[in-house]
């Protein structure tokens, strides 16, 4: 069972969404072929999700009272790490979007373990501007390990 927290379209402005603590503005910065590659960067309070369209780009957003099942024949890459949320807050914002008019989402206050599910990324326009790839975010309480662990790689052709 869970709770669908968003979905719809953002704006990955620099092929990027982030997703934060409300109450904590920095966002990871560790920018590197690895980090890019795994889709996924993570700080103490925040999370950046690499995408493949520096468009608008479907997201869902999930909230799951326990970790979900992992689900890796539907997705082309998957990736977990985990984060504090101590506001209970989260922003979810593309990187040039104004957030005062970014959504909000609700989620229990303290460490969150977050899921991103990758789809459709190899469905890219030649021009790189249309595409049916779709990104999902679940969300749970509890402790993650530190870092980003990468649980299905895609490899570009």
């Amino acid at each position: 069972m869970f709770r669908i927290l968003y979905q719809g379209d953002i704006f990955a402005d620099y092929f990027q969404i982030y997703l934060r603590d409300e109450a904590h503005a920095d966002l990871p910065d560790d920018y590197t072929e690895e980090t890019i590659a795994c889709h996924l960067m993570a700080g103490p309070h925040a999370v950046i999700l690499h995408t493949v369209r520096n468009m608008m780009v479907p997201v869902y957003v999930e909230w799951h009272q326990q970790r979900p099942d992992l689900d890796l024949d539907s997705h082309q890459h998957v990736v977990e790490a985990g984060i504090t949320c101590p506001s209970g807050q989260l922003v979810l914002a593309g990187m040039t979007e104004n957030e005062m008019e970014s959504p909000r989402l609700a989620v229990k206050a303290g460490p969150l373990g977050i899921r991103a599910s990758l789809a459709g990324l190899d469905t890219l326009s030649t021009d790189g501007l249309e595409g049916d790839d779709r990104y999902l975010l679940q969300l749970w309480p509890g402790v993650e390990a530190k870092g980003v662990r990468v649980l299905k790689a895609w490899q570009t052709a």
